[in-house]
């Protein structure tokens, strides 16, 4: 599912993540992905409002903890924690890029720094929440308009700084920007951080099947024109047959399986289409795994980079390929009120297993019996969702 994003007034995580809700993700499952980092003092409730003649949806986030400053390790442990993992790792991703962004500013550890404005309850609730929301409308592509940035000074706990704020400006590097006639702030650094986090392109919408739009509010009232951000969903209109990617490779000889498989998850959290290891006879007779990691070309250095710092191998190999993609659809379908998305290809169709291991671990039933359920309802029912990207080789 492609999800293109119009930054109409700016964009603040507060906003992304009501215009998600309002073009469809369900409250319930965002209330569960935050409720699961163990955060507490916290409630999350979503109005429709109407501002300047738009229709519009904007959350609130009701704290009874005033605990408003964190370090960024503690901000990061509790992201770790949402459930399920593929939004525990967007999150860890955005919280990550504030921290190291911070870090930069103040010549300080990441983990060490002491995010002030970004260390309450609302920054993870639009973190977690707008991960969550993502992950429930099966967005696997978004696309940005220009991002407008405002003019002007803002007040922060480090006194009066210009507008964007150095936060923002460094969480926005490589993205595409425009200016604003609005004064003080238009992007906030969670809005910045989530775009950074996923992958997010810039541009116009690319050629797609027009789903959902959702109108997202901020809360600060303009004299001229409503602060709202849209988001629309969509389904790829043209897939070509065939598409180009990369395949790095590197051999292994000294790492356990357990970091092997860290390194897996984490390249698949981090956008890579695909992720294996196959086995090998290295010099001397020494055994050895080659890892593999399929990427599309604009993700390879993002993806390289990740695979050094955590293998640790010395040097990558790099392999031009291309994949043939079939078009493939999710439905959702409930199974004994638990939701489990199942994905249908030309051939076969096959339940996510993430959505399997959750509802079978609360019922308490084998995981091969909630599957075959979700597959038996997917049979007796129809198809609801549209066509959409996945990952796969």
């Amino acid at each position: 599912m492609i999800c293109w994003i119009n930054p109409f007034t700016g964009l603040a995580g507060d906003m992304l993540l009501a215009a998600l809700i309002d073009a469809g993700a369900p409250l319930e499952h965002i209330r569960s992905a935050v409720t699961a980092t163990g955060l507490t003092g916290w409630d999350l409730t979503a109005e429709r409002i109407t501002d300047h003649g738009l229709a519009a949806t904007r959350i609130h986030v009701e704290v009874t903890d005033p605990h408003t400053e964190r370090r960024a390790a503690e901000v990061l442990e509790l992201a770790s924690r949402a459930s399920p993992r593929p939004v525990a790792g967007l999150a860890v991703a955005a919280v990550t890029a504030i921290a190291e962004a911070e870090a930069r500013l103040h010549d300080a550890d990441p983990a060490d720094v002491h995010l002030h404005e970004l260390g309450g309850h609302d920054t993870l609730v639009d973190i977690v929440g707008s991960a969550a929301a993502l992950h429930a409308l099966g967005v696997t592509d978004v696309v940005s308009a220009p991002l407008p940035l405002g003019r002007g000074r803002i007040d922060a706990a480090h006194g009066v700084l210009p507008c964007p704020a150095p936060a923002t400006l460094a969480l926005l590097t490589g993205a595409a920007v425009t200016g604003s006639d609005l004064p003080g702030e238009t992007v906030t650094p969670t809005g910045a951080a989530l775009l950074h986090a996923i992958g997010a392109r810039y541009g116009p919408p690319p050629p797609m099947t027009l789903g959902a739009t959702g109108y997202g509010a901020g809360t600060r009232r303009l004299p001229d024109r409503p602060n709202v951000v849209s988001v629309t969903l969509g389904s790829p209109l043209v897939r070509a047959p065939d598409e180009d990617v990369v395949v790095l490779e590197t051999n292994l000889d000294d790492v356990t399986g357990e970091l092997l498989g860290h390194v897996i998850t984490r390249a698949l959290e981090a956008g890579a289409l695909d992720a294996w290891t196959t086995p090998a006879v290295m010099k001397k007779g020494r055994p050895a795994q080659i890892l593999h990691v399929l990427v599309h070309p604009h993700q390879e250095r993002r993806l390289r980079d990740l695979v050094l710092t955590e293998t640790g191998t010395l040097g990558i190999r790099r392999i031009g390929a291309t994949r043939t993609a079939l078009p493939r659809a999710f439905e959702t379908v409930q199974v004994d009120g638990h939701p489990v998305r199942v994905k249908h290809g030309p051939h076969a169709a096959k339940p996510e297993h993430d959505d399997v291991a959750a509802a079978a671990t609360a019922l308490g039933r084998p995981l091969r019996a909630v599957a075959a359920d979700a597959l038996r309802v997917s049979r007796a029912g129809t198809m609801t969702t549209s066509q959409e990207e996945d990952r796969g080789h």
